[in-house]
């Protein structure tokens, strides 16, 4: 029996292995990919494995992030003696080669299992240029799909026998998405809502396991967000009202969704009509199957997470102010959907008894998957082509290894007074490049820190000048409020004195 386990989910391991060798393939050039947020995590990493704690490099406890992939990336750091930068790309690979052999563990328990469309859907998943991006850069993503799917896989188990020991399993699974993420409360409410759905669980038993799954699954979101608001004030960081309207972040959903599609610029003129009707769509299986009593199953679980995922980041994105939604922000329900739309497929195949018809139209929609797929390896072959002549995007590419600041900063970061704050506009990149700690100017939203700012007598001001974020207050703008003398400074960049 264990034997037959092993050589079934033998081509979900080569695929994984596939999956390992293309993100080592793309970071091979200048290491994985590192945002602002990146930095965010490996220094909160650093300071975990030194001193127990999660700092950042400005200094403060990290709380625009949960704690949790900070923790994972410190414990790998405390075993490796190898920082998050330095053991990405491994921790990368690793991850997506575990998506891969994950998901390929899933689609062989399907209600109708098709070895094809298994294979399909996992090149699907290799090739798509939204998940390489992904795990291309050291974020919280990488580590947040994997636990989707782990989650997946606990609640499957879960609903054939409905023990308290697999719902306990489930929910420990959900909490530390929770604290990975905070995107993680889709998972909660995807628990809630399946067992809300579940036909086989008795009126008292539904009640008992729905408030024991909730209250484990928010537990340590709950600690989290108390530790943060005792230590800064605020249980997720500061946060400004949005400025998107719901049909603005519908049609940013179906602009990403033709993305994934491979489509032309010009689907985007139909980008709402598509978000629409997949939502309603997926809604529609879901009320049906659980009509039908047919609600346990992988294939509907996988869809409640895509439906209540991306409702959510819809409604989120309509109160609140974040990144417009991009591939990025969407690339957890990336998978689900995927399946969502396509799993229908084998059913109606095997449904239709007329060997006629059953065959050509098996072999059109082998043929449109593989269009598709064909559509995204050129796309994917552009993206391999250009970083490997200049590296990931972001602070690992040649743009900031081949600069001249960086180095500067780095040779003179002695002559600083260790009295006098700093500022900048890129406070990650100052402590990338010198590992001095330094503040972020004020964002022009908030006024009272801008008089904070403005009301010091004297600091001091890194300014890089092939950033621009039009939320920061602008140099000109700190030029006209305080005195600036140029004190030093290379190629794209200059060090001022402010009093």
């Amino acid at each position: 029996m264990k034997l037959n386990r092993y050589i079934t989910n033998l081509d979900s391991f080569i695929f994984a292995c596939i999956g390992f060798y293309a993100i080592y393939l793309y970071t091979s050039y200048s290491g994985v990919g590192l945002s602002p947020d990146s930095l965010m995590y490996a220094s909160a990493a650093d300071s975990f494995q030194a001193h127990g704690n999660f700092m950042t490099f400005n200094k403060t406890p990290i709380t625009f992030f949960p704690v949790f992939y900070p923790l994972f990336l410190g414990l790998i750091q405390f075993v490796s003696r190898v920082n998050a930068v330095g053991a990405g790309t491994f921790i990368n690979s690793f991850l997506f080669a575990s998506v891969v052999f994950t998901t390929g563990w899933i689609l062989e328990r399907f209600l109708s299992h098709s070895r094809i469309y298994k294979w399909i859907i996992l090149i699907a998943i290799i090739l798509s240029p939204a998940l390489l991006e992904i795990y291309s850069f050291l974020w919280s993503e990488t580590l947040f799909i994997l636990e989707i799917l782990l989650f997946i896989v606990a609640y499957w188990k879960y609903t054939h026998g409905h023990t308290l020991k697999a719902l306990i399993i489930t929910a420990v699974i959900t909490a530390i998405a929770c604290i990975t993420r905070y995107a993680g409360i889709t998972i909660v409410g995807t628990g809630c809502l399946l067992i809300l759905l579940d036909y086989e669980l008795p009126v008292r038993k539904k009640i008992s396991h729905l408030f024991l799954y909730g209250f484990i699954s928010i537990s340590m979101l709950v600690a989290n967000l108390a530790y943060n608001s005792t230590v800064t004030g605020l249980s997720t960081g500061t946060r400004e009202p949005s400025i998107t309207p719901f049909s603005k972040n519908l049609f940013r959903v179906g602009t990403v969704i033709n993305d994934w599609g491979a489509l032309s610029d010009k689907a985007d003129a139909f980008a709402i009509p598509v978000t629409s009707i997949i939502m309603l769509a997926l809604i529609g299986v879901l009320a049906f199957k659980t009509f039908k009593k047919r609600i346990n199953s992988y294939e509907n679980v996988v869809i409640g997470f895509a439906v209540v995922y991306g409702l959510f980041m819809i409604i989120l994105a309509t109160f609140s102010r974040f990144e417009p939604i991009n591939s990025r922000l969407l690339s957890p329900m990336f998978i689900p959907l995927l399946i969502s739309c396509t799993s229908w497929v084998p059913d109606v195949l095997r449904a239709i008894e007329n060997r006629k018809i059953k065959y050509p139209l098996a072999g059109i929609a082998i043929a449109a998957m593989l269009l598709f797929e064909y559509s995204t390896s050129k796309v994917d072959y552009q993206r391999y082509d250009d970083e490997n002549d200049f590296g990931v995007p972001g602070y690992s590419d040649d743009s900031w290894n081949k600069s001249e600041f960086a180095p500067y900063l780095k040779e003179h970061k002695r002559e600083f007074d260790p009295n006098t704050p700093i500022y900048s506009d890129a406070n990650e990149a100052v402590w990338l490049f010198t590992g001095m700690s330094s503040q972020l100017v004020p964002h022009s939203f908030f006024k009272k820190d801008i008089n904070k700012f403005y009301s010091q007598k004297k600091f001091y001001i890194i300014w890089f000048d092939s950033l621009y974020n039009s939320e920061l207050i602008s140099l000109k703008d700190i030029m006209a409020h305080k005195k600036v003398t140029k004190i030093g400074g290379a190629k794209e960049g200059e060090i001022y004195l402010c009093e």
